[in-house]
């Protein structure tokens, strides 16, 4: 089936963690260092600016949002007066820029990180997954991940999926009511030449994911199935289901991951294409 892409966004350095929250899409431009939402209309507005980049987002119950401070490897906390604290320090955790999270209904979050510098590249090593306590507690979940990215829990709570983006596949944990990992699994082996970025899960538990080398989005079942592809012009880097029915998949996408040609060229794009089925779920 032949989807109508619209590009509903451009000119935006790097986007990056599209996050549907009160009717509107909040995304982190990480090489501008800054959060947008998306007016209706179409445009956008700067929510919050800062002083490097930026990636995972997410809300406390009572409103607050949160932010991922890569390079300093912190969570940040907007306070109701827009003045920017710590929530989380990770430096004892990440090894090497802090990148996406999840939070979940009563404010705590797990939160990944690239384990090993891509500009200029190092030696590829294993991250630790995060979780942030609601106060700002921060511990190992998992270890042994490849670049724990994307990550989707299941609409009963139970089941978190990591986009392992330093390998070819999506891994599942079971969700504990303490907050805890446990019982570490393959979820889904990918397509060669797919490695998935950000993703986000739908109404019929299949998950959507954003692959940049193939410049595509890819609706994937448990054990590997792919029921879809959808090819795009630019590197598809995450993807969120939104919109008034959640139906609508937003997906930002540029050329590269390159940060001084995303800075310098600010040529990045979100597309937003219709789907059958809503999303569901976290984020």
């Amino acid at each position: 089936m032949a989807r109508i892409i619209t590009e509903i966004v451009t000119g935006i350095a790097f986007g990056e963690a599209p996050r549907w929250h009160d009717d509107a899409l909040y995304i982190a431009d990480i090489h501008a260092d800054r959060v947008i939402r998306l007016g209706p209309q179409g445009g956008y507005e700067v929510v919050a600016s800062f002083p490097g980049p930026v990636s995972g987002l997410g809300w406390l119950p009572d409103g607050r949002m949160l932010v991922v401070s890569m390079v300093d490897r912190r969570v940040l906390r907007i306070e109701p007066d827009d003045s920017v604290v710590v929530h989380a320090d990770l430096s004892e955790i990440a090894t090497w820029h802090t990148n996406d999270m999840i939070v979940l209904r009563d404010g705590s979050a797990f939160v990944g990180n690239f384990g090993f510098c891509l500009y200029p590249p190092s030696m590829p090593r294993t991250a630790a997954l995060a979780r942030v306590s609601p106060s700002g507690d921060a511990t190992i979940a998992a270890e042994g991940l490849w670049f724990p990215n994307g990550m989707v829990i299941t609409p009963d709570g139970s089941t978190l999926i990591v986009a392992e983006s330093g390998t070819r596949q999506l891994t599942a944990f079971d969700l504990n009511s303490n907050g805890g990992l446990s019982g570490r699994r393959l979820w889904a082996a990918l397509p060669e030449g797919v490695l998935p970025d950000g993703i986000c899960l739908d109404a019929e538990d299949a998950v959507w994911v954003a692959s940049p080398p193939s410049r595509e989005v890819l609706r994937v079942r448990q054990g590997g199935e792919v029921i879809e592809r959808i090819e795009l012009e630019q590197q598809a880097f995450a993807c969120m289901l939104g919109g008034a029915d959640r139906t609508t998949l937003f997906v930002t996408t540029a050329e590269d991951d390159n940060p001084d040609a995303r800075r310098a060229e600010r040529n990045a794009k979100v597309l937003a294409i219709g789907v059958d089925v809503p999303g569901a779920g976290l984020p």
